[in-house]
């Protein structure tokens, strides 16, 4: 399989956030976000951005491929249980993001396709994740309080809580690069 050169970036930026990603969310920030939260939304970006430019069909590849890479290197960055957990989220969102993108990058404003797209995917993405990576683990307990009420939750559902809250910022602030790299990149289907 051959790809053009800006595929080839695709590939390797994928491969590199996934990677650091999961390496990352090893590591929680407080009782309800993790480092990983900062690094994986650009994984969205960089979809996007191969969408638009080569196509849906290519950026399938772009994922396929990245997703490959990522796993082989989270198997030695982390746990079997995050590698298989980066594994099916990552694919089943990318792919997910792939194919809202494709249906509304022609839809409504610019902006339309990359956020909604990626807002939608960051959440099977982390529902996914974070069940299938942490639970079992035997993660604490946190206590979660509103309106008078207390429950008791495993920490990996308030990391993913947090978590996604911090993609969803970050699908938002992803608008700034997705809007200058469009300018300065033409659609090419190849």
């Amino acid at each position: 399989m051959t790809f053009p050169r800006g595929m080839m970036f695709g590939v390797a930026a994928m491969t590199v956030i996934v990677a650091a990603s999961n390496y990352l969310v090893q590591f929680p920030v407080n009782d309800w976000l993790t480092w990983g939260a900062f690094t994986y939304p650009v994984a969205f970006l960089v979809t996007d951005l191969t969408n638009r430019t080569f196509g849906a069909a290519r950026a399938r590849q772009v994922v396929y491929v990245g997703f490959a890479f990522a796993v082989l290197l989270s198997i030695a960055l982390a746990t079997p249980q995050i590698a298989l957990a980066s594994g099916t989220a990552f694919l089943v969102a990318q792919l997910l993001d792939v194919r809202l993108f494709e249906r509304l990058q022609h839809r409504g404003s610019w902006w339309t396709a990359p956020l909604v797209s990626s807002s939608v995917a960051s959440a099977v993405d982390t529902a996914l994740f974070f069940s299938i990576g942490f639970i079992g683990t035997g993660m604490p307990m946190v206590v979660m309080g509103a309106l008078g009420m207390e429950v008791s939750v495993p920490l990996w559902v308030t990391l993913g809580l947090g978590d996604y809250v911090v993609k969803l910022a970050l699908a938002l602030s992803m608008l700034i690069p997705f809007r200058v790299l469009m300018q300065l990149t033409r659609p090419q289907r190849v």
